[in-house]
């Protein structure tokens, strides 16, 4: 029975190793993939966001129909 023990807390410590071996690598591949990318200043990071496109659809289409 504590042979049986044993093997459960060294597959137990294998499997915690893996696991924190794969966050730790997801996490350096996140942070270099991060660190490529040039960060974006003022409206600039917001004028990609598809709720401004909306607005400025919007208010494209508002200015149409008041001219018509």
């Amino acid at each position: 029975m504590d042979g049986q023990r044993r093997s459960d807390r060294v597959r137990t410590f294998v499997l915690g190793g893996l696991l924190g071996a794969s966050a730790v690598l997801a996490a350096a591949r996140r942070r270099r993939a991060a660190a490529k990318r040039p960060p974006r200043a003022g409206l600039a990071a917001f004028e990609d966001a598809p709720c401004y496109r909306e607005l400025v659809e919007l208010e494209r289409t508002e200015g149409r129909a008041a001219v018509d």
